[in-house]
């Protein structure tokens, strides 16, 4: 869809990661007010909205392993609290959205798709369309959904993002986080990569793998590595991955500009 970008809230971005259930509010009205900015200086952008869940989901995910699968009935229990998490940061997100005039509609991906084996096997993004064609706002989030084979998982908000735009076609995906970008000098965080191509992905593995952090859905390796699948695949043209703390950097990347980690096929 020509003039559609994703934008990715990151977990550790909009919530205080050490703290349960606590969100930065600060952070996130900052970046709520560059996006209806963008959106206003441009009223043909095109946005889909993801979010991670940061410290309230990946909290019960972790004690119940609810992404390795579902069984007994305390996992059960288990896939409703991170549900009720998940969707409890989504309201809070969603009431920041609206605050500064974003037209945002939340679309829950347990209500509409469904996983086989930890992967995302069917989602009708039928309504998803519809709303991106009025100039509304679509908003999707890491969350729970029910699995053919492991009776329950959790997707991050980057498989959600595969997935779409393997149907939807964006022209960008940027991914706001608290980092500057890709580090090549882990952990002493002073030299980022300032590109990644398949040419050179192999040779920067090994930093990739020594910057992931603990986190239910994978660290900054798995990002890379899908987002690096779906440029390969022609799903995307290129993936952003920047800090989205500095003021005006989430309004920069909308309106093309680059700073931080630029993902391309060459």
């Amino acid at each position: 869809m020509p003039g559609l970008v994703f934008l990715k809230l990151g977990g550790s971005l909009i919530t205080h990661k050490d703290k349960v259930h606590s969100a930065r509010l600060y952070m996130l009205n900052q970046a709520c007010e560059q996006i209806a900015r963008a959106l206003a200086d441009d009223p043909s952008l095109r946005l889909v909205i993801g979010h991670g869940s940061g410290s309230f989901g990946h909290v019960p995910a972790t004690r119940y392993r609810t992404r390795q699968g579902v069984a007994t009935a305390e996992e059960w229990c288990g896939f409703v609290e991170v549900w009720q998490a998940a969707r409890a940061l989504n309201i809070i997100v969603m009431k920041a959205l609206h605050k500064f005039g974003v037209p945002a509609l939340a679309f829950p991906p347990d209500a509409q798709a469904i996983a086989v084996d930890g992967k995302l096997a069917a989602w009708d993004v039928t309504l998803i369309r519809t709303a991106l064609k009025n100039a509304l706002v679509p908003v999707v989030y890491g969350d729970v959904l029910f699995d053919r084979k492991r009776g329950g998982t959790i997707l991050s908000t980057e498989e959600l993002f595969s997935s779409l735009a393997a149907q939807l076609s964006p022209d960008r995906i940027l991914i706001a986080g608290t980092e500057t970008g890709v580090w090549q000098d882990y952990p002493l965080r002073q030299q980022v990569i300032p590109c990644i191509t398949p040419a050179n992905l192999a040779e920067i593995d090994e930093t990739l793998r020594a910057s992931e952090h603990t986190d239910v859905t994978g660290g900054m390796r798995s990002k890379v590595h899908s987002m690096m699948e779906l440029i390969q695949n022609g799903a995307v043209h290129e993936v952003l991955i920047f800090s989205g703390i500095e003021a005006g950097n989430i309004y920069s990347a909308l309106t093309g500009k680059q700073s931080g980690t630029l993902l391309t096929r060459d």
